[in-house]
């Protein structure tokens, strides 16, 4: 008994905030709910929610938008998660050196993790602003006159950079982790071996860190393919609409930025949950095929 009472408080959570609205978004999904042509109530004018079976999702098909910004955040996937992986790797192997000072190296590497979004993108505006921006401004004197307006021009590849700053910290703590589980027993008798420090990293220590690295890149392609924060505060919009309606230029126009403008800025919350839900179902595409591929390169040490 002591034990439901103890996790009763989760559970409620879970239910409440967690299952109940994935179930009635799922169901939502199906229909063209738009936020407020349904009443809890029961009141019939404005009831005039219809089911509209798969239509939502075959509309996703026919939505040259929602096409785009498939492929938009393919690509953003495709650089943010290799980028993000290999630099959080190689400055976790470095700061797992014996070097001086490697603790406040370690603290400085983490801090951008635990700024505000919001923050970040603020510095990142400042960062590449055509007129103001401090890259502009330092570019220009080396080359006279240099203007590049990278929120427009390279916006994807801007913005990245920001994103995988602000995600270094989370994946070298989790990657120092792993190069201390590693014992010292096996660089021992490698180097009592003949091996050189190249050998015993590709040998010894990437081995032993692959099942660190399938976690992390499962963890960075969900967070990548269903990112929205960044490319929504920093990319200048592409239209005069209002708040909601308003979206960042194409080349940064990701998915669930789609959803969301059609969800919040065009009411269309119905369509919203199917592109949502449509996400999610790409998401879990790419993690069976994760799991299916993991035994061909990732290794455990008990393994015989």
């Amino acid at each position: 008994m002591a034990f439901y009472i103890f996790i009763a408080p989760w559970l409620l959570g879970f239910i409440t905030l967690v299952l109940l609205p994935l179930i009635g978004g799922l169901i939502l999904s199906f229909t063209n709910y738009d936020g407020l042509n349904w009443s809890p109530l029961g009141d019939s004018a404005l009831n005039t929610i219809k089911f509209k079976g798969f239509d939502n999702y075959t509309r996703i098909f026919e939505d040259a938008d929602a096409m785009w910004s498939l492929r938009r955040v393919f690509i953003w996937t495709g650089l943010n998660t290799p980028l993000w992986l290999i630099i959080s790797f190689v400055i976790a192997y470095l700061l797992h050196q014996r070097i001086r000072g490697r603790g406040i190296f370690r603290t400085i590497f983490y801090l951008p993790s635990i700024i505000p979004i919001v923050a970040i993108a603020t510095i990142g505006s400042q960062l590449f602003h055509q007129r103001f921006g401090l890259i502009n401004q330092f570019m220009d004197i080396f080359i006279d006159g240099f203007s590049v307006n990278w929120l427009i021009d390279y916006a994807m590849i801007s913005i990245t950079s920001m994103a995988v700053w602000t995600g270094i910290g989370n994946g070298m703590i989790i990657f120092l982790a792993g190069f201390q589980g590693i014992p010292d027993s096996l660089e021992e008798a490698a180097i009592v071996d003949g091996a050189n420090r190249w050998q015993r990293f590709w040998r010894i220590t990437v081995p032993l860190m692959t099942p660190l690295i399938f976690y992390q890149l499962l963890l960075s392609l969900v967070t990548a393919l269903q990112y929205v924060s960044l490319p929504l505060l920093m990319a200048p919009s592409g239209s005069n609409a209002g708040v909601l309606s308003a979206a960042p230029q194409r080349n940064v126009y990701l998915f669930m930025i789609h959803a969301f403008v059609q969800g919040f800025g065009r009411q269309r919350l119905g369509y919203s949950l199917a592109l949502t839900w449509f996400l999610v179902i790409i998401i879990v595409v790419f993690t069976v095929i994760l799991f299916r591929t993991a035994p061909l390169w990732v290794h455990y040490e008990n393994e015989d």
